[in-house]
């Protein structure tokens, strides 16, 4: 793969990064605007035909005890960890974007935690979903790492301090 075709990869690859951020942002918006009382009812009304048919279908009961023990300390919790998890993505993608040196170091610092983080909820309650992710960030450290040593050492794509 050329060098060219990895910086596509990357530029697609960070794309991708903020879409999620940008996701997270909704999601933990909303998540601040809504009752534990609607989570738990929508909760309800998405697994009640999957639970009637299997009273012990491990997402669905999972599920429901998450939504069953979502307080307003939690919700506010999870809230404020969307948002801001979504906002420290946008900008560091951002500026990833536009070239800027300090976003480099900066984003395999922060992503470096969140890989660490996600290890920790894999060995709590494995999820494909969070796997799938984490190998994804993995990924995305590495184009990261791998675009800072080309702009570092030619600076290339017009990278700014």
């Amino acid at each position: 793969m050329s060098e060219r075709q990895i910086h596509q990869v990357f530029q697609a690859g960070m794309l991708l990064k903020g879409l999620h951020g940008l996701v997270e942002c909704i999601g933990g918006v909303t998540l601040g605007l809504i009752s534990p009382q609607a989570v738990s009812r929508l909760v309800t009304l998405l697994t009640h035909g999957e639970l009637a048919e299997d009273p012990h279908d491990v997402i669905a009961t999972r599920l429901m005890l998450w939504a069953d023990h979502f307080s307003g300390g939690n919700k506010t919790f999870f809230a404020f960890y969307l948002l801001s998890h979504g906002l420290t993505k946008i900008v560091l993608v951002t500026a990833l974007l536009r070239g800027k040196l300090w976003a480099y170091p900066a984003s395999l610092a922060v992503l470096s935690l969140f890989i660490l983080y996600q290890a920790y909820r894999i060995l709590l309650l494995p999820s494909p979903g969070m796997i799938l992710l984490t190998i994804f960030d993995i990924g995305v450290m590495w184009l990261i790492w791998h675009e800072y040593q080309l702009v570092k050492r030619h600076g290339l794509y017009g990278a700014k301090a």
